[in-house]
């Protein structure tokens, strides 16, 4: 569970808090982090070299829910991130989607992957990253992230900002 639970969506708020990212701190270097609310301990933002990643927003639980509202709640949270993606890409320009299905096959075979990859899987993020970048005056780069672990799990739509190009993933093939 995120910090962002029980909130509604808000696309201006959304894009507006990532913007600030440009100007939020990350270390250098050093070891990965998750921080969580002190009261709640829910998951508030990670950190690590050269990033971090906050959550924008929490769909409700998907315990005991099926198709057809399943794949409702599926097209909501697609489509709340495809506006998010819109009102960025009128603000910076065309994004570019990384597809992190190659290091998430690399993780599950028990291989090392990026470490920004390993956080975002960290906190249950395996979609696809949509990337703009370098973006603002100390030339970030900023990403967007919809998650979701499991059927149960609820749809976590997050935001990134890193110092340092977002890789391209190799595909899987080749390392396994």
């Amino acid at each position: 569970m995120t910090a962002r639970a029980g909130e509604p969506f808000d696309a201006e708020r959304s894009a507006a808090e990532v913007a600030a990212l440009l100007a939020a701190p990350v270390p250098p270097a050093g070891p990965t982090a998750a921080e969580g609310d002190p009261a709640t301990g829910e998951w508030t933002a990670t950190t690590g070299a050269g990033f971090r990643i906050v959550p924008l927003w929490e769909d409700d639980p998907l315990t005991g829910v099926y198709a057809p509202e399943w794949n409702d709640a599926e097209e909501a949270a697609e489509s709340r991130l495809a506006e998010l993606v819109r009102t960025l890409d009128a603000r910076w320009g065309p994004h570019r989607r990384v597809r992190l299905d190659g290091p998430l096959m690399r993780r599950q075979a028990g291989f090392a992957v990026e470490p920004l990859f390993e956080a975002l899987f960290a906190d249950d993020l395996y979609g696809d990253l949509e990337v703009w970048g370098p973006v603002g005056p100390g030339g970030r780069w900023i990403a967007l992230i919809l998650g979701h672990s499991d059927g149960d799990a609820p749809f976590v739509l997050a935001a990134l900002v890193t110092d340092r190009p977002v890789p391209e993933p190799a595909d899987a093939d080749g390392m396994l």
